[in-house]
């Protein structure tokens, strides 16, 4: 039983640190991740199968009598692929691309998130107090079919994507 146990990998992403800070055209997001995807998913990349992650930011600002005002949801979705034909990972976000030599590249670039941008100038309000939810995590729904299947029954997708929480003031600046 003890052997079984270890055996049994589990697979995270993991924020190690966010911040949210004015900018002369208004916020920006700088975050960095960990990874530890599990060989099967790794092994699935290297076959040709395109994976997706989710970066998805939240900031809500706590009310006393009324339910949290819902002030920014932010998304934005990664593409990792691998050419065996070049041998080189694709890292692509929207219309940008970026080739790498190694997996751990890909995935040293993708958690490294510099003043992204997130917000326009009058988002946070002076005087008031937010609160930030970062999360980074695999999109199994953009699988093929038969992936989605094995994601739902399998230990090996199941990839535990941590939040990270913090407060922010609405008179940084």
């Amino acid at each position: 039983m003890l052997l079984w146990i270890g055996l049994v990998h589990a697979a995270s992403i993991e924020p190690q640190k966010g911040s949210v800070f004015p900018t002369e055209d208004g916020y920006a997001l700088s975050a960095e991740f960990t990874f530890d995807l599990g060989p099967r998913i790794e092994e699935t990349i290297t076959h040709g199968v395109p994976l997706y992650f989710n970066l998805e930011l939240d900031i809500t600002r706590p009310r006393k009598y009324w339910v949290d005002e819902h002030v920014l949801g932010f998304v934005l979705t990664y593409r990792i692929s691998y050419s065996a034909l070049t041998r080189q990972y694709r890292l692509s976000t929207g219309s940008l691309h970026r080739s790498f030599d190694s997996l751990t590249d890909v995935l040293r670039a993708m958690g490294r998130i510099a003043a992204l941008p997130v917000a326009d100038k009058g988002t946070f309000k002076p005087g008031e107090n937010y609160r930030a939810e970062l999360r980074l995590s695999l999109d199994n729904s953009q699988l093929p079919k038969p992936f989605q299947l094995d994601a739902v029954a399998s230990r090996d997708w199941q990839v535990e994507a941590k939040v990270l929480r913090w407060q922010i003031s609405g008179d940084a600046k």
